[in-house]
């Protein structure tokens, strides 16, 4: 995410570090420098240049403190200003009303409809929400099918009419559906273009009128740059709508739409959405996306995705497990599943800070798991529970199961082994030592690395 424009800032802010004081010299090569770095990650050039001023306007003259540097104090300034740009606070959404109607729009390709899936999702698991996803894409071939699956994938109801073609009907009908059904939130799934168009809107301003929404949602692909604003100015002549859903911030984005949509249209962004996973849905923290531009990382989201992972009652049954040293494969594969519904691989990576730089090059595919996964299935269920009965005969069979080469299967076997010395330690007096070298950095981590983790 933002890996190029994160690049072009860290050297534009070179500049000044190691400098002893800030200079109008040294202030100017530095604000040049990101103005340049923000025009080409496609930030209007208009608020490229009023951002870069205020930067200027607040350096000059400050007087650095003997526990900052120069470089150090400008990172600050400009984080400041990138956070103000975003929009300063988290805008959640409205879900007073009953039922809360949300209204979803964009283009065709933004996402419009893996997004109303994943919003479904999000209002079940962490509002206690029962949503209702309605298709009203009467256009797009497949389109109905599409939520159909969204919907039986995070287990709730969708509403749709095969054979009606008027989506103000069919958002109605569906609405009174809601309230005879007791849901409590009525997701409506409009239809897109590939252009702006008059037909598309007056169509999305007659489902506006209609159903009176109580947020209305705009999705823009967050690929396409400052395209995705001027479609965003254009959408809210007609809506006025409450809120900005960024979508596809896991591709090659330059970050011009995040940084631009606040000060343009003057509507918060509400949601950031990466990859496929229902689960990979986001609500938006201007703060915390300007400590990623800037390389800081963000690690209250990353514990917060975990967090939501976290099961108190199994972890209180793998506590009892490790104690007992009856720590098996099965619960490694719990742990591991726990890992990949926190979201993709190197976004939850790019989180930790210094290590998104780090990786930019690298390629982290999703199905790092796979083969251990493959080996672990590969097993009886009684070497998954007592893998000490594992012999050399029993790896043999295993890797040819699992169709991997031995050394794959000792590999595993032995970062497992350190795996659970590691969480052995951690129930004893040893534990509170380990967590502060883990604080503070431990390289080789078992369990973390080795060439199962790769092709």
């Amino acid at each position: 995410m933002f890996n190029s424009l994160q690049d072009k800032l860290d050297k534009a802010l070179q500049n000044i570090q190691g400098r002893g004081k800030i200079t109008e010299i040294n202030v100017a090569e530095t604000v040049k420098e990101i103005r340049r770095a923000l025009v080409d990650a496609d930030v209007n050039y208009k608020v490229a240049k009023d951002l870069t001023k205020r930067v200027q306007d607040k350096a000059l003259g400050q007087n650095v403190l003997t526990s900052i540097t120069p470089g150090q104090l400008m990172t600050k300034i400009v984080h400041d200003e990138l956070v103000e740009l975003m929009g300063t606070t988290q805008e959640g959404i409205n879900l007073s009303d009953k039922p809360t109607i949300i209204l979803i729009a964009g283009l065709q390709g933004s996402g419009k409809t893996t997004f109303s899936g994943k919003l479904a999702n999000y209002l079940k698991q962490k509002r206690s929400k029962n949503p209702l996803l309605v298709a009203c894409d009467v256009y797009r071939p497949a389109a109905i099918d599409q939520l159909t699956v969204l919907a039986d994938q995070v287990g709730v109801t969708i509403y749709k009419e095969i054979e009606n073609k008027n989506p103000v009907e069919i958002s109605q009908n569906a609405i009174q559906f809601a309230k005879e059904n007791k849901h409590d939130v009525v997701i409506i799934d409009t239809a897109g273009r590939l252009a702006i168009d008059e037909a598309m809107m007056n169509e999305i301003r007659n489902v506006h009128q209609a159903v009176k929404p109580t947020e209305t949602l705009f999705v823009v692909d967050a690929m396409t740059g400052q395209d995705a604003v001027n479609t965003a100015l254009a959408f809210n002549h007609v809506l006025d709508y409450n809120g900005v859903v960024l979508t596809k911030l896991d591709g090659d984005t330059r970050g011009g739409a995040a940084l631009t949509v606040r000060s343009v249209v003057h509507k918060p962004i509400k949601f950031i959405s990466t990859g496929e996973k229902m689960e990979a849905l986001d609500l938006f923290y201007p703060e915390r996306m300007a400590d990623r531009i800037l390389g800081m990382g963000d690690v209250v989201s990353l514990v917060e995705r975990a967090q939501e992972q976290f099961d108190e009652e199994e972890a209180k049954k793998l506590h009892k497990k490790i104690a007992k040293n009856e720590f098996g494969f099965d619960d490694f594969l719990t742990q591991i599943n726990q890992i990949k519904k926190m979201g993709n691989m190197k976004d939850l990576m790019g989180m930790l800070p210094g290590v998104g730089k780090a990786i930019k090059d690298v390629d982290i595919n999703d199905d790092a798991f796979k083969h251990i996964e493959a080996i672990i299935y590969s097993m009886t269920p009684e070497e998954r529970r007592k893998p000490s009965v594992i012999d050399m005969n029993r790896k043999k069979r295993i890797a040819k199961g699992a169709g991997r080469k031995l050394e794959d299967v000792n590999a595993l076997m032995k970062q497992f082994e350190q795996m659970s010395k590691m969480m052995k330690m951690m129930q004893g007096p040893q534990g509170k030592q380990l967590m502060q070298m883990m604080s503070k950095g431990m390289p080789n981590m078992p369990g973390m690395g080795g060439k199962l983790f790769g092709k």
